[in-house]
């Protein structure tokens, strides 16, 4: 088991035996839930060029990027 220390912005790096183990590259999305009073993260499998998503995800992800841009300001 390894430790992190969480950063000023919530930020945590993963270490690198985990990343590479798991295939977490940069760039790579994580999905990331508290469940029993843990945080789950799960790497996301990136989109293949061409490949789509339904209406309600492309909502799901504009929704998510405009308040990443929102806290980031």
């Amino acid at each position: 088991m390894s430790k992190v220390r969480v950063k000023r912005k919530g930020q945590v790096t993963l270490p690198l035996e985990l990343r590479s183990k798991l295939g977490i590259e940069e760039g790579a999305i994580l999905e990331i839930e508290a469940k029993d009073g843990e945080i789950v993260l799960k790497p996301l499998l990136p989109l293949e060029a061409g490949q789509s998503v339904g209406e309600e995800e492309h909502r799901r992800i504009i929704e998510e990027l405009e308040d990443l841009r929102r806290r980031w300001r």
